[in-house]
């Protein structure tokens, strides 16, 4: 197992270095790059990036109207880009200096990746602030949307699942199954919509706050005032993407364990008069549970990231994924390269702890074995 860890700790490298060259040449192909942003800012042709979503977030770099082009005949480098007609070349160059522009491509990837190996991501274009920075004061907001629904996911969906499994064709499989049948189909954000409206000052009640992860007088309440008022805060949020995101995970535990149940050990416990309950528990459980649990790094990841933007603004919560949204409208490269670098390191090497919960949840799985 140490070998097998080894390499798959070895196989981190060129995977991430791969990703990154991807993202990198999409990137550069795309129109509207941080030289064109402050064109427009000084042309004075910007469009705030957060008005788009609502005016939820902090973001302020500007995005240049899509009509705009540069015209044929244009002086000097101001061709290049678009919106640029009539401005001095110089002061395109002195742009492009400032954002690294500069040099080629291939000299700035190479400079990026040097300063990711000792992880300085440098500073934000639009926000004079730095990217690591800028992600500790997000990562509360999507930790505890991220933390909370994926716990609350897997307590609700793994009970349900079993019991739904024990069950299979009764009444409460099928009303259940009703149940789950909704929460897939309806999105979180629109039930997010829906407890605003219900519970957040919306067209009923004002149980609810709207705006952040915590009240302003927070810093003088006492510690047992801070937690409830954190949970009162996160209530809403957190519920609605736990309604969206429980029926796949329960369905997933249903169909396991059916599957478990009606393999030929099973029969045989039976037939040697085993409790039903040490049956399940017992000897079903843990065969059933290797790919659902095994797969908790993955989702916890996933909604860590990349599940919370829409909940982020309805609920006016400015996290990680506000901030990889705007980073990416307003082409603010430093943020979006160094999240991408940070998290999806973390994402390989979860995965390399979900092969590791393989192994502790079934210690029959030998990688080793396997890869021979």
């Amino acid at each position: 197992m140490l070998a097998y860890l080894i390499r798959r700790l070895l196989l981190v490298i060129p995977t991430l270095f791969g990703i990154m060259v991807v993202n990198f040449i999409i990137i550069q192909a795309a129109p509207g790059g941080p030289v064109e942003q402050m064109i427009a800012r000084i042309k004075g042709t910007a469009v705030d990036a957060t008005a788009r979503i609502g005016g939820t977030g902090g973001g302020d770099a500007a995005t240049p109207q899509p009509g705009e082009r540069s015209v044929p005949g244009s002086s000097g480098e101001a061709s290049k880009y678009r919106g640029a007609r009539g401005l001095d070349p110089s002061l395109i160059k002195e742009i492009e200096k400032l954002y690294g522009f500069d040099k080629p491509p291939l000299e700035r990837f190479v400079l990026m990746m040097k300063s990711y190996v000792t992880f300085d991501f440098g500073n934000s274009f639009f926000r004079d602030r730095r990217v690591v920075d800028l992600v500790l004061d997000k990562m509360p907001v999507s930790i505890s949307l991220g933390l909370w629904t994926t716990l609350l996911v897997y307590l609700i969906s793994i009970p349900l699942g079993i019991s739904k499994a024990v069950r299979d064709g009764s009444s409460f499989d099928v009303w259940t199954s009703a149940v789950i049948i909704v929460g897939y189909a309806i999105p979180s954000f629109l039930f997010a919509v829906l407890l605003v409206v219900l519970f957040a000052g919306g067209s009923f009640l004002d149980w609810f706050p709207l705006r952040g992860l915590t009240s302003e007088n927070w810093a003088y309440m006492s510690w047992p005032a801070r937690i409830l008022d954190y949970l009162w805060h996160i209530a809403l949020p957190v519920t609605a993407m736990v309604i969206g995101g429980f029926a796949s995970l329960t369905m997933l535990t249903k169909n396991s364990f059916l599957e478990e149940i009606n393999k030929q050990y099973v029969l045989t416990c039976r037939a040697k008069g085993l409790a039903e309950r040490r049956i399940l528990y017992g000897h079903v459980f843990r065969n059933a549970m290797l790919i659902v649990v095994a797969g908790f790094p993955a989702a916890f990841v996933g909604v860590l990231f990349t599940g919370s933007l829409l909940i982020e603004v309805i609920f006016s919560l400015d996290g990680l994924g506000l901030l990889g949204f705007e980073a990416a409208i307003n082409r603010d490269y430093p943020v979006m390269f160094g999240t991408l670098f940070f998290f999806t390191l973390i994402g390989l090497l979860l995965g390399i702890v979900g092969d590791l919960m393989y192994v502790a949840i079934d210690p029959r799985i030998d990688f080793e074995a396997r890869r021979a």
